[in-house]
């Protein structure tokens, strides 16, 4: 139980930096798809943070070098592909139902939590791995 409240907090902490760089991109910038833009770089926000986080305090994983964080990153980032479907899925579903950027977020928020569950489970099996643990 410890744990699920530490990786609900975490992904708290990463759905929050995913949001506000979307919500900050949207009120500086504006492109011609600027939600889309603003999703693809909160996004990359929430990867970083939440890779961040889940390495060190949910896998308490340590790389040995830079070439095996480099490819634990990638395999991470890999296992986020479907996720970040169903993340996007809800997001842009909402956007356009509801065509409000409250509504958009709120789908972002669902998105995320059903994408962070699933992920967690993709992580634990294949990124951070006893095998791949530093002792």
């Amino acid at each position: 139980m410890k744990l699920a409240l530490r990786y609900a907090i975490l992904a708290l902490i990463a759905t929050g930096a995913n949001i506000g760089a979307q919500d900050l991109y949207l009120r500086y910038n504006m492109w011609v798809y600027p939600v889309m833009a603003s999703v693809f770089i909160g996004t990359g926000v929430g990867l970083v943070v939440k890779y961040i986080l889940d390495k060190r305090y949910i896998f308490r994983f340590r790389s040995k070098n830079a070439a095996q964080d480099g490819f634990t990153f990638f395999l991470y980032t890999a296992m986020g592909l479907l996720t970040t479907l169903i993340f996007w899925g809800f997001e842009f579903g909402f956007d356009h139902v509801f065509a409000s950027k409250d509504m958009r977020y709120l789908g972002a928020v669902i998105g995320l939590s059903i994408g962070y569950l699933t992920k967690y489970q993709l992580d634990k099996r294949f990124v951070f791995t006893s095998s791949r643990r530093r002792k």
